[in-house]
């Protein structure tokens, strides 16, 4: 039985952008997007392509990536609900991994390069110096987020436990900036940590419009 035209006419026609958003090769493009940086590195660390200090770039690089795609992640729902497309939330999931993936280099890039991976040493070094026991809390609090990046985990946590959980981002985003200040405060280079700084305001400032909104629309 062939729909009435007043039904077709009132189901919404996808987006030229929604298609695109929704085609099965945009997940794959994307992972692959977000592995170019680590190539990158990678080549510039087999080809001695990384300047006088290898060591410090590649720590420097992959730290850079993990307060990048952290952004990024966070970019997802603002641009979601400006744009208005839905479909840009699907990739969120994948963004979030990527953080997780390049702040694991990070750490281990410190642990390899520049401790010689001496467990003992790592274990007294972290709590000596701030900007490395911030760093490493804030990707101690990434891991339990990684872990439950799936659907059976939403379903075992229930979706409110795992919501509440995944707003440890904020915490994570703000433990981020400020191992990326002590770090550069070594140097008195503020530059580009204010330029991260003020995207996260903007960020999480967008969030708590929105809450104060959606309270106001309460009463």
């Amino acid at each position: 039985m062939n729909r009435s035209p007043v039904r077709a006419a009132a189901k919404p026609a996808l987006s030229t952008k929604g298609q695109v958003l929704l085609h099965p090769l945009s997940k794959p493009l994307v992972f692959l997007l977000c592995l170019l940086p680590f190539v990158w590195l990678f080549y510039g660390a087999l080809a001695n392509t990384l300047g006088a200090n290898p060591a410090e770039a590649l720590i420097r690089g992959t730290g850079d990536w993990t307060l990048r795609f952290l952004c990024i992640t966070l970019c997802v729902t603002p641009v979601r609900q400006i744009t208005r497309q839905a479909a840009i939330a699907r990739f969120r999931r994948m963004l979030g991994l990527f953080t997780f993936f390049y702040g694991v280099l990070h750490f281990l890039s410190y642990a390899w390069l520049d401790m010689g991976l001496d467990l003992a040493a790592i274990v007294k070094d972290i709590p000596k110096r701030p900007f490395v026991l911030v760093g490493t809390l804030a990707l101690l609090l990434m891991l339990p987020l990684a872990a439950t990046s799936f659907n059976r985990a939403i379903k075992t946590l229930g979706a409110q436990r795992w919501k509440a959980l995944h707003k440890s981002i904020y915490a994570i985003a703000l433990l981020a900036l400020l191992h990326f200040f002590w770090m550069r405060s070594g140097k008195n280079d503020y530059a580009e940590v204010a330029v991260y700084a003020g995207i996260l305001a903007v960020l999480l400032g967008w969030r708590v419009w929105g809450r104060f909104r959606r309270q106001l629309d309460l009463t």
